[in-house]
């Protein structure tokens, strides 16, 4: 059964960093969520009113809490488990739409932080098409650019850049027939959890993808959303002419629910990494499965609440200066993405190359190149041509803890200079 639970003015229901699965209802009072800036290092603080919940994302997700709660006054708040917010609220159609709204903001709040890192200026849907089919024409990925140049055509015909995209067209088309994409192995299968959408009733909107097709190209506009079957399918940002690395998604998970929920272009392009089988729904269809189903709107919840905290993770990769630290923070990010993540690992293999590397960092191939060979000169990594021996994570934790005390110490000598010259004015 929820629980009432008092708390007196300061008063701390829960710090920053701290493991807990309770969600909370503010009852009565004031609780104010304090959290640091990740790029400014300066304190965030929003309150919760009466009637709100407040700690679903880090209890949904399961990660550490994010800001740390304390009541401003004496304040009273209903205490939930994750299985007690289910059975209360997963059938409550106004509150999941609304969480769901709330937290697909958010994420793209998180996504436009780091485009603007990327230095990846936000463009039209028909420039911005344009620039992916090209990206992906110049990268040879052929697959991938006939795909969105068809799209291209069918959204904007008689767009300023049609002879061009035509011209992409056809010329991929024709590589196409010499190398065609052929249907592989799925990889990993689905599970338990997706039985209720293997019923002859789904197959209606079952679609099926070749490796290297485009599902969704970046910038179009969102009329359909999917649930990944079987295989898996790989996110990607095309930034500054180059197809950067997102996300892989597997069997069990969605992608594209975000255009629908705000009515914007797609933020992302997603690509079949393998053979791909996927349902697709359309806008009309969406809110009909998430109020229909409580399984499914607490899967799609927890779905936001672990991609926000995987794009955060990201972007406070992405913040760090030093680019040795930089590197090493993005080894401690993969692995900890790892499906056999072991907090106790000392040596760790982690299956991408320099390229791949590059992507996560955000920094050029050939800046990654020349620091990661920094790196194997000093024998802290293995390198072989498809995976990276990390021969102690733990160094590479000490590297990015090192920048971080540092980083703070800079902040608060600057802050320092800022109050004394305040004082003399």
């Amino acid at each position: 059964m929820p629980k009432l639970v008092s708390y007196k003015k300061g008063s701390i229901p829960y710090f920053e960093g701290d493991r807990d699965d309770r969600i909370f209802i503010l009852q009565s009072g004031c609780i104010h969520l304090s959290t640091t800036d990740v790029e400014t290092k300066e304190s965030v603080v929003n309150q919760v009113r009466a009637g709100e919940f407040f700690g679903v994302k880090s209890a949904l997700g399961r990660f550490p809490r994010e800001e740390t709660a304390t009541a401003i006054s004496d304040s009273v708040v209903v205490c939930l488990t994750i299985q007690e917010f289910e059975a209360n609220f997963s059938s409550n159609k106004q509150i999941i739409l609304k969480m769901l709204r709330v937290f697909s903001s958010q994420l793209r709040q998180i996504h436009k932080k780091i485009e603007s890192i990327l230095q990846s200026v936000p463009e039209k849907p028909v420039t911005g098409m344009y620039s992916v089919a090209k990206c992906f024409y110049e990268e040879e990925r052929f697959v991938s650019c006939y795909d969105v140049c068809y799209k291209f055509l069918q959204r904007f015909p008689t767009a300023v850049y049609v002879d061009e995209v035509k011209q992409m067209f056809k010329e991929s088309a024709a590589h196409n027939q010499r190398e065609p994409s052929v249907y592989d192995e799925y990889g990993i299968d689905s599970d338990g959890g997706l039985r209720q959408f293997e019923l002859p009733a789904f197959e209606r909107f079952a679609k099926k993808y070749a490796p290297g097709q485009v599902i969704i190209s970046e910038f179009e506009p969102g009329d359909t959303f999917y649930l990944i079957q079987k295989g898996e399918v790989q996110l990607l940002k095309c930034v500054n002419g180059s197809a950067k690395n997102l996300d892989i998604l597997r069997a069990g998970e969605f992608f594209g629910e975000m255009a629908i929920l705000d009515n914007s272009p797609r933020s992302a392009t997603c690509m079949a990494k393998t053979s791909v089988k996927c349902l697709e729904f359309s806008k009309v269809n969406f809110e009909t499965l998430v109020t229909g189903n409580a399984q499914l709107a607490m899967n799609l919840l927890k779905l936001f609440c672990k991609r926000i905290y995987d794009q955060h993770r990201r972007f406070k990769v992405l913040v760090i200066s030093d680019t040795q630290a930089r590197l090493a923070d993005v080894f401690l990010l993969l692995h900890e993405m790892s499906p056999n993540y072991n907090a106790s690992d000392t040596t760790v293999r982690l299956d991408v190359t320099i390229s791949d590397i590059a992507h996560w960092a955000g920094l050029s191939f050939e800046v990654t190149k020349d620091e990661i060979s920094k790196l194997y000169e000093k024998r802290r990594i293995e390198l072989f041509d498809n995976y990276i021996i990390i021969n102690n994570i733990s160094d590479m934790k000490r590297t990015v803890d090192l920048y971080n005390t540092q980083a703070d110490k800079n902040l608060q000598i600057k802050m320092r200079y800022k109050t004394q010259g305040s004082a003399e004015k």
